[in-house]
């Protein structure tokens, strides 16, 4: 097994480097984040669907409110209700996905919302390796970062 390490990879960022991006913040590595979260800087929005949290496992003390909604992934109508309530004005919100991608839309929402946004690389889960599974190729998990399961 390879050891995460703080540096960068294909898709994600050193760990203090902000990666520019169209529509919100910026694109975060799962470090950078991590470290936002326990200084109090930033609040963790985990927009996976609560099936996925459920099953796969989540981050503890991350708000989870799902961008789209199992099943049939649809659209959440309370999204930016949730998102207001979860994110205290003058924090940051770090949205986070299983692979970085739903959460680029959800930043992009936040940012519309006045919430300064970042997407998280890598995601919860990391890309697909060479067989087509997730988790050892990037991601919140590998990387070591807490995470429970249920």
């Amino acid at each position: 097994m390879t050891t995460p390490t703080a540096t960068a990879t294909a898709n994600s960022a050193p760990l203090g480097a902000v990666q520019p991006a169209a529509g919100y913040a910026g694109d975060i590595s799962p470090m950078l984040a991590a470290q936002w979260v326990a200084s109090g800087e930033a609040v963790l929005v985990d927009v996976r669907s609560d099936a996925e949290r459920e099953w796969v496992g989540y981050v503890p003390g991350g708000v989870g409110l799902a961008w789209k909604q199992w099943p049939g992934m649809v659209p959440n109508a309370d999204f930016d209700e949730g998102l207001r309530a979860a994110v205290p004005q003058g924090l940051k919100a770090v949205m986070l996905c299983r692979s970085g991608v739903r959460s680029i839309a959800a930043a992009k929402r936040a940012t519309e919302l006045g919430i300064e946004a970042y997407n998280i690389l890598e995601g919860f889960e990391g890309n697909p390796d060479e067989h087509g599974q997730r988790g050892h190729v990037g991601g919140w998990r590998f990387r070591g970062l807490p995470w429970k399961q249920n």
